[in-house]
C-alpha cells in the first residue's frame, strides 16, 4: 500500500497498516517523512500535485490511500483511478466524487471516498440503519477540540486549517421534509450536553455530502461542535471580510484578506506536540423498524493517545480509513466505482467489521436503542 500524504492523519494510517502490510508513505514534507522512517515505515519524498510523478509513484502498489489536503483531493483521486488502482480516500475535497464514478467503473477500480469519522463513520451508521428501517430523521453532531480552553478561540485545528475555514464559508445543505435546503454556515446555533465534556455549541456545516443523494431519509442535518461562543467570533471575522479572496490594497501592496487572516490564525490553531485534544460525535437515527418506532443514539468520545502521541482526530479518522482499507485489500468489499461510506454501512458484514476494528483500537462508541 502507499499512503499519499503524511500529515497527522496520513501518518496514523501508515503506522497502523505497516504492522500487517508493506506500506510506503509519500509527501513533500521531509520532517513528516523522517518521523515515519524512524518508526520503520518506508518513505518517498514527492510532489503529489505532479500528475506524472503521482502515476509513477502508485504503479507498483495494490492499494492507494489518499490523505492529501482537500484542495488537492479530487485531481489526486482522478489520477489514481486513471492508474487503475483501488483506493480509499479521506481528503474531503469539495467536488462531487460521483463525477469520477463512470471512470472508476471503466477502470474496474474500487474507490471508497470520504472515509474518515464524519464524513465517514457517520455515513456508515446512516447507511446501516437506512438499509434496515424506514428512517425518518438523521442527525450528526461532531467536533474535535483541545482539552485546555485557551482564549480567544478555544480551538485547535486537528487537520488542515484551510479546510476548517472552508467549512465556515460553504453554505450548509440539509434535508427538511424530503427537500434539500440551504442554510448559512455557522447558523442555527444550539447547545448540546455531552459526557464527559459538558455543554458544547452546535452549528450548521455542509457535512452531509453524499448522503444528500444516496439515502432517502426525509430529514437530515450535520452540525459542527465547538466550545460555546466560538461561532459568533468566526461569523464576525467572516462577515467583516477577513476570509475574502478579493485582494485589497494595504499601503500600496495588494493582498487577499484570507491570506492575512490565516497567517494570524494558523499559529494560534496549531496543535503543539503532546497537546491533548478529543473528538466527540453523536449520531441520532429515528424511524420505524419491525413495526416499532425506534431511536438509535451513537455516542463517540475519544482522546489523544499519550503512549503513541497520535491525536484523537487522527485516530478516529485514520482508523476508520484503515478498517475500510483492510476490507478492500482482503476482498471484503469489492464494488467497482465510487463508494461513499454508506455503501459499506449497508452491508452488515462490513459495518460489523469496522465497528469491531474501532473497538479493537480503543475507540469507544456507545449505542443506545430506545423504543418510543
Amino acid at each position: 500500500m502507499i499512503v499519499l500524504g503524511a500529515g497527522r492523519v496520513g501518518s496514523a494510517i501508515a503506522l497502523d497498516l505497516s504492522g500487517d502490510y508493506d506500506v510506503m508513505a509519500a509527501d513533500s514534507s521531509k520532517e513528516a517523512l523522517q518521523m515515519l522512517k524512524s518508526k520503520g515505515v518506508k518513505t518517498k519524498p514527492a510532489d503529489l500535485s505532479d500528475k506524472k510523478r503521482l502515476r509513477s509513484l502508485v504503479k507498483d502498489f495494490d492499494l492507494v490511500i489518499g490523505a492529501v489536503p482537500g484542495f488537492m483531493g479530487f485531481q489526486t483521486l482522478k489520477t489514481v483511478i486513471e492508474s487503475k488502482k483501488n483506493t480509499v480516500d479521506i481528503s474531503f475535497f469539495p467536488e462531487d466524487a460521483f463525477l469520477l464514478n463512470k471512470l472508476a467503473q471503466q477502470k474496474h477500480v474500487t474507490a471508497v471516498v470520504d472515509c474518515g469519522v464524519a464524513p465517514g463513520l457517520s455515513n456508515m451508521i446512516a447507511g446501516y440503519h437506512h438499509h434496515r428501517m424506514m428512517a425518518e430523521n438523521f442527525e450528526c453532531y461532531v467536533g474535535g477540540l483541545p482539552k485546555e480552553r485557551k482564549p480567544p478561540f478555544e480551538y485547535k485545528a486537528p487537520f488542515s486549517p484551510i479546510d476548517v475555514i472552508e467549512e465556515y464559508l460553504r453554505p450548509a445543505r440539509l434535508v427538511v421534509n424530503d427537500k434539500e435546503v440551504t442554510r448559512e454556515a455557522l447558523s442555527e446555533i444550539e447547545l448540546v450536553e455531552f459526557n464527559p465534556v459538558g455543554k458544547l455549541e452546535a452549528f450548521n456545516t455542509d457535512g452531509l455530502r453524499s448522503l444528500l443523494h444516496t439515502v432517502d431519509i426525509p430529514n437530515m442535518k450535520e452540525k459542527t461542535l465547538r466550545y460555546p461562543g466560538y461561532a459568533e467570533k468566526i461569523k464576525l471575522l467572516r462577515d467583516a471580510g477577513f476570509f475574502s479572496c478579493k485582494p485589497v490594497a494595504v499601503n500600496g501592496i495588494k493582498m487577499k484578506p484570507l491570506d492575512f487572516t490565516t497567517s494570524l490564525l494558523f499559529p494560534q490553531w496549531k496543535l503543539q506536540p503532546g497537546e491533548r485534544e478529543f473528538t466527540v460525535m453523536r449520531i441520532i437515527v429515528e424511524g420505524k423498524e419491525d413495526g416499532m418506532r425506534l431511536t438509535y443514539q451513537y455516542d463517540l468520545y475519544d482522546e489523544y493517545d499519550i503512549k503513541t502521541g497520535i491525536t484523537s482526530m487522527a485516530r478516529t479518522t485514520g482508523y476508520t480509513c484503515t478498517a475500510a482499507a483492510r476490507l478492500v485489500i482482503e476482498g471484503g468489499y469489492a464494488q467497482k466505482g465510487i463508494s461513499p461510506p454508506e455503501f459499506l454501512g449497508a452491508r452488515t458484514e462490513c459495518f460489523d467489521w469496522v465497528m469491531k476494528y474501532l473497538k479493537k483500537k480503543g475507540i469507544k462508541i456507545n449505542c443506545l436503542r430506545k423504543r418510543k
